[in-house]
């Protein structure tokens, strides 16, 4: 009887346990972001007799970590990662689509937010995140950003004369050339009839990139940009000229804020100019977002968690918490968003980026077209032939990717 009694115990013991598994839920959350969530994981949590266990973990190492924990069974059901990782994610089976995004839940989202989460027509996480580039000026220098790139290079013009530099940027990186490129109807990889991104077309050398580098190359030739910010340390040179006030105006990213406001400089944030085409400059755009393990055996109530922490309400919170800009169309146009120069820049840019391209083929682009870019501006290699160059060298090496994937 006794023997009979414990068996019982641990029988229900293990029940127990599978129990209180069964309602808990892990979540690798950005480093130093849980913040942002804890109010929503709270509700969460009361609303469906749910333990959420939290883990910060850096977005970018999540992946790699995922490879190693998901299958021993200690990984995470949900977790953030960068959209430039998903490709590769869902290609080896790592992450789960969504199976229950609907209208109802994915029309609030900017659509290339929600974009650079969709694959093969499914969409495998929810955007929580937006960056991307915009124009700093110093309003001390000038008291209204002008609306198009032929005004900074007037006005750079006329800051050359003075022995200063007007607008400036590291356009000898495709990071920051892109959007000129694209406003010129330059791309990097096309997409094809079922909205995937086609490696096998790369529009780095089309006419229309030429074109756009061909101008960037004109602030260049009549030395309205440094050389000094060409090669590694470019960035760090535009930086001091900025923050010393000897350039009036940069294109950088939301990770510039602080430092410049440190250095004590009286600066103004805004979208990117207009191109001599009349369109506007875009940007790629960096998007951090919520998906789910493979190895999860909470798929439907994480999918449940990421809805539900990402409604508006929370996503504003998320915003006040962390500064980080939620891509919802609600949110971008609430006060809280509209009213903050920088943020407001940001979201206004965002819906004028392009998703940085999610396939794996894409590691194979940046090393030869920035070397490319570098080559045109300094004027060492024809614009056309070194972009064409770069084209080459890039379905090269993806082909040879491709050949040993």
């Amino acid at each position: 009887m006794t023997l009979k009694k414990g068996l019982l115990a641990m029988a229900l013991a293990a029940l127990s346990c599978s129990a209180m598994a069964a309602t808990e839920l892990n979540v690798w959350e950005d480093i130093q972001k849980s913040k942002g969530i804890t109010q929503a994981v709270a509700d969460f949590e009361k609303q469906y007799d749910v333990k959420v266990n939290i883990q910060e973990m850096p977005y970018a190492q999540t992946i790699e970590k995922l490879r190693l924990d998901g299958p021993s069974g200690i990984g995470p059901d949900v977790l953030v990662i960068p959209s430039d990782l998903l490709g590769a994610a869902v290609v080896q089976g790592m992450i789960a689509p969504m199976a229950n995004a609907t209208g109802d839940n994915i029309n609030d989202y900017v659509e290339s937010a929600l974009g650079a989460f969709t694959s093969n027509g499914q969409i495998y996480g929810y955007p929580k995140v937006v960056e991307t580039l915009m124009l700093f000026y110093n309003k001390d220098k000038i008291a209204k950003p002008f609306e198009t790139m032929d005004e900074y290079f007037k006005f750079s013009e006329e800051q050359k004369a003075k022995g200063e530099y007007g607008l400036i940027a590291k356009f000898d990186q495709v990071y920051y050339s892109f959007g000129a490129m694209y406003a010129y109807g330059g791309y990097i990889f096309n997409r094809d009839d079922k909205g995937n991104f086609n490696p096998e077309d790369v529009g780095l050398a089309n006419q229309g990139s030429v074109d756009a580098v061909s101008y960037l190359k004109s602030f260049f030739d009549k030395g309205l940009i440094p050389t000094g910010i060409l090669g590694d340390n470019g960035l760090n040179a535009i930086d001091t000229l900025f923050t010393e006030k000897k350039a009036a105006a940069v294109i950088n990213g939301p990770w510039a804020l602080e430092p410049y406001a440190k250095a004590g400089v009286n600066y103004g944030v805004t979208p990117l100019p207009k191109m001599p085409n009349g369109q506007s400059m875009s940007s790629l755009l960096g998007v951090k977002g919520y998906v789910i393990s493979t190895w999860s055996t909470q798929k439907e109530l994480a999918e449940k968690f990421i809805q539900f922490i990402n409604q508006p309400q929370y996503a504003k919170i998320r915003f006040e918490q962390t500064a980080e800009i939620p891509p919802l169309k609600s949110v971008m146009s609430d006060p809280v968003i509209t009213k903050n120069e920088a943020a407001n820049a940001i979201a206004i840019q965002s819906t004028r980026a392009v998703p940085m391209p999610s396939i794996p083929e894409m590691a194979q682009v940046w090393t030869p077209i920035d070397a490319a870019l570098q080559l045109s501006v300094s004027g060492k290699q024809d614009v056309k032939e070194a972009l064409e160059g770069a084209a080459q060298q890039i379905n090269d090496s993806i082909e040879a990717f491709r050949a040993g994937y």
